[in-house]
């Protein structure tokens, strides 16, 4: 678990809890010098003495040895701590407030502590310190709460860069984890920091990957939120089909073994609601059985209302342009299909009907002569006069259109929006490359 070729760093880690403890020894053990800080005295009585703080499996033998090395000690005085430290890493507590927010107090204190000590210790050799936050944080800590104490004069031979590099560590299989993590995520706009990160983590055989300093402190909060979400599925899974004689284990074991949809980057994008002739569907079958039998499916349920609201703020974001021209481009549920059942763009050009606008519709698959069965009787339910809003090319669509809604991503439509420059797009797919999200008035629906 180490590596005699990487570069030794001397690392600061502000909180010895269930992150900061796998972190030190891990780091420790890997070959940096780590200096843990606590306030409270027996953790750090504890590490000092090759013991766990906290019952992690793995984690007492690489403290032992750490420590046995001379690599790893803690205090409870930050100075201590930031003496010719290259790297302090905060992994201080951020619990919930009382009305669900999260508590910063920790992080605020951890980050005056570092300041602090710059005034007394020795600057690294390097004269660059990066100030990284490891704990769980809302986007905007690291640009609002933590870069600000480090804007103003620093003392002699400091010089200081902001990061969040995520932890990936679950409580029972922390050492693990550590030492086989998802990715290796470093959010931030200093050179000398990602190239600090890259040598702080060059022992694990996963790359360095630099991201916007927004991304890394929303990831965790999507992975996590993801996990729940997860959990909650194959729990109302269980809760709607089990009374049906169906062993849901077993529904999904095999579920799982799908890495084309299921276990997959498929249809984890943000854009537009989801429709068309199976999902819709299918989910209102799975409400209809929870109702059946009693069971409450508040995840399912909740789905189909998040779906309503992606639409209602489409519309919305139509009304408060204060125009009355629009082009929609794309009817369909998705490009490459003329299925328009319960397609959410069709739903959407119903609605911006209602309301008064003047409604001009593009799509290259979309011919009313030649739509047959369910498809055409959806459509005459729905936008009786399609063939009077539908335009033969993009360009036709767009002559004239104050406000844009693109829901495909045909290169022929991006072709046509640099062409056109509307005075406002809104892009409801996401893949309509770099040229069309330069326009002036682009904007992405959750981007």
């Amino acid at each position: 678990m180490t590596s005699q070729d990487a570069t030794s760093l001397t690392v600061a880690v502000f909180g010895l809890g269930y992150v900061g403890t796998v972190t030190a020894a891990g780091l420790a053990a890997s070959g940096h010098r780590v200096v843990g800080v606590d306030v409270d005295p027996h953790k750090v009585e504890q590490v000092r003495a090759g013991r766990s703080p906290v019952v992690e499996r793995g984690v007492e033998e690489l403290l032992t040895d750490a420590v046995a090395r001379g690599l790893l000690t803690a205090t409870t005085y930050p100075v201590e701590a930031m003496e010719r430290a290259d790297v302090s890493l905060l992994c201080v507590g951020t619990p919930s407030g009382a009305h669900g927010e999260t508590d910063l107090t920790y992080v605020r204190r951890a980050v005056d502590d570092v300041r602090a000590a710059m005034d007394v210790a020795t600057p690294p050799a390097s004269g660059h310190h990066s100030v990284v936050v490891r704990s769980t944080v809302p986007p905007g800590t690291v640009s609002e709460v933590v870069a600000p104490h480090f804007s103003g004069p620093l003392p002699r031979g400091w010089s200081v860069g902001t990061a969040m590099v995520p932890e990936f560590l679950r409580e029972g299989t922390g050492v693990d984890d550590f030492y086989d993590p998802p990715f290796v995520v470093v959010g931030t706009d200093s050179a000398p920091t990602l190239a600090a990160m890259a040598d702080l983590f060059a022992f694990l055989d996963v790359r360095t990957r630099p991201v916007a300093v927004g991304t890394a402190e929303g990831l965790k909060y999507a992975c996590n939120a993801f996990h729940a979400a997860k959990i909650s599925f194959a729990n109302e899974m269980g809760r709607v089909l089990s009374p049906h004689g169906v062993d849901v284990r077993e529904v999904m074991a095999v579920f799982c073994e799908d890495r084309k949809l299921n276990l997959s980057p498929a249809y984890l994008r943000p854009g537009f609601a989801y429709g068309g002739s199976c999902l819709p569907k299918d989910l209102r079958s799975l409400q209809h059985l929870a109702r059946f039998e009693g069971r409450d499916v508040p995840l399912l349920l909740g789905t189909e209302q998040t779906n309503e609201l992606v639409i209602r703020q489409v519309v919305d974001w139509v009304i408060a342009q204060d125009c009355r021209r629009v082009a929609l481009l794309g009817l369909s549920f998705k490009s490459d299909t003329d299925d328009l059942r319960e397609s959410p763009n069709v739903e959407l050009a119903e609605r911006l009907i209602g309301k008064g606008f003047d409604l001009t519709v593009y799509d290259p698959i979309i011919n009313p002569d030649r739509l047959v069965g369910a498809n055409r009787r959806h459509v005459q339910a729905r936008l009786p006069h399609l063939d009077r809003l539908l335009a033969c090319t993009p360009e036709a669509a767009l002559d004239g259109a104050e406000v844009v809604l693109v829901a495909h991503s045909d290169p022929e439509l991006a072709s046509a929006l640099v062409a056109a420059a509307p005075r406002a797009v809104l892009d409801l797919n996401g893949r309509l490359g770099a040229e069309v999200e330069a326009l002036p008035g682009y904007e992405g629906i959750a981007w």
